[in-house]
């Protein structure tokens, strides 16, 4: 007896899909090179525009000669970024002498926008003179153009204030007090401590000698903080 093997059978509607995706395949393939020629071969800007991402309104610090050095980025008109655009800056010195230089002295100076847009003026110094000034900044790109202006201040930083100064608090001494119990008589020098002694003074005539005549000497109350003196 022989066997047959059944060979597997594709039906109609089966063999309609398969072709049905081999042609959507076919059409696709093309389109990934396609899309990417269409990228690298965009639509050049119609305009241009400059926005300030730093050195807007800053204070540069004439005592240590140091300034915050502007930043922009070029745009075109669907906000994104131009790269390859040509910036310049230009200094504007302000009506009372006051403004700035880049490096060497040099008033102006020219940067190209890198992949983000974005270029930045180096080497940016002030002058010793205070005030506002500004910086011109122009940007173009093939026939297009930008302008805008970038205000600056020099300044001179207030001295330190001195330490606060520490005022004294003087607490007042108690009074002094005398610690003698007793009496204190004065007599030609002589200090006698508890008795009071009355002297009697006699000037003679004629030039004589001073006859000096005690008195009967007298025993008084203690006084307390106090000194007695009888002549």
């Amino acid at each position: 007896m022989t066997s047959r093997l059944s060979k597997p059978s594709i039906t109609a509607s089966g063999a309609r899909f398969c072709a049905l995706l081999v042609a959507a395949l076919l059409l696709l393939e093309p389109l990934a090179p396609l899309h990417a020629q269409l990228s690298e071969t965009a639509a050049p800007p119609r305009s241009l525009q400059i926005i300030i991402l730093d050195g807007e309104g800053a204070l540069n610090n004439i005592s240590e000669r140091t300034a915050r050095e502007p930043i922009v980025q070029v745009q075109d008109n669907n906000h994104k970024p131009v790269a390859g655009a040509a910036v310049l800056f230009s200094i504007h010195g302000g009506g009372a002498g006051a403004g700035g230089s880049f490096a060497n002295g040099l008033s102006s100076l020219t940067v190209t926008t890198g992949a983000d847009g974005t270029a930045k003026a180096t080497g940016l110094l002030p002058n010793s003179t205070k005030g506002s000034w500004q910086i011109g900044v122009s940007a173009t790109f093939g026939a297009l153009a930008a302008a805008t202006v970038i205000n600056e201040i020099n300044y001179t930083p207030l001295p330190p204030s001195p330490p606060p100064t520490t005022t004294a608090v003087i607490t007042p001494k108690a009074p002094f007090h005398w610690g003698l119990p007793k009496p204190i008589t004065i007599v030609g020098g002589i200090v006698i401590v508890g008795a009071i002694i009355a002297v009697t003074v006699v000037e003679t005539q004629g030039g004589g000698p001073t006859k000096i005549t005690p008195g009967n000497p007298t025993v008084g109350p203690p006084v307390t903080g106090g000194i007695r003196i009888r002549f």
